[in-house]
């Protein structure tokens, strides 16, 4: 009997190879996420895999794992973050590090440093201090054993009706 094989599958397989310590948080947040009927994408990247889960209703990006020299982090993409804001300022003390040292926005600083395309990141409170950083950085925590369950607390937020 012939099989076909998935390559979303296999690709996920493989990147569930280099994950290394942090498989088993992985595949927790990777079942947490389809189980909220978030849909999966598997692309090849210079540093390994980018695995994406995008909203169904949308087709928005919410979340992505990334492959670093670090070990792998997962960049959040919320939508509506002002909306539970003050969650941020329950985070693991490695956490919120994470997050006051990505890099700042450039585009909420001064709109005419950076490209008139580019999506604007986010200007948010935590522990009584503005931070106005990078979408695409902001909140890229690294997945371990302390952060997994405030990171699908995190994602829960985002998928709330």
């Amino acid at each position: 009997m012939y099989m076909e094989i998935n390559m979303t599958d296999k690709n996920y397989n493989e990147f569930l190879e280099i994950t290394g310590t942090s498989r088993n948080f992985v595949e927790d947040i990777n079942n947490f996420l389809l189980d909220c009927s978030c849909k999966r994408e598997i692309k090849t990247a210079k540093s390994g895999f980018t695995v994406s889960y995008l909203l169904q209703d949308t087709k928005k990006t919410l979340a992505t794992f990334v492959c670093r020299k670090t070990g792998i982090k997962i960049r959040i993409l919320p939508q509506r973050l002002n909306e539970y804001a003050d969650f941020l300022n329950t985070l693991p003390a490695n956490m919120k590090k994470e997050i006051a040292k990505a890099s700042v926005c450039k585009r909420l600083v001064n709109p005419n440093d950076c490209n008139p395309k580019c999506v604007m990141g986010y200007d948010f409170i935590m522990d009584q201090e503005r931070y106005q950083k990078c979408r695409y950085m902001a909140f890229m925590p690294s997945i371990s054993e302390e952060s997994t369950p405030y990171i699908k607390k995190f994602l829960q937020y985002e998928l709330m009706p």
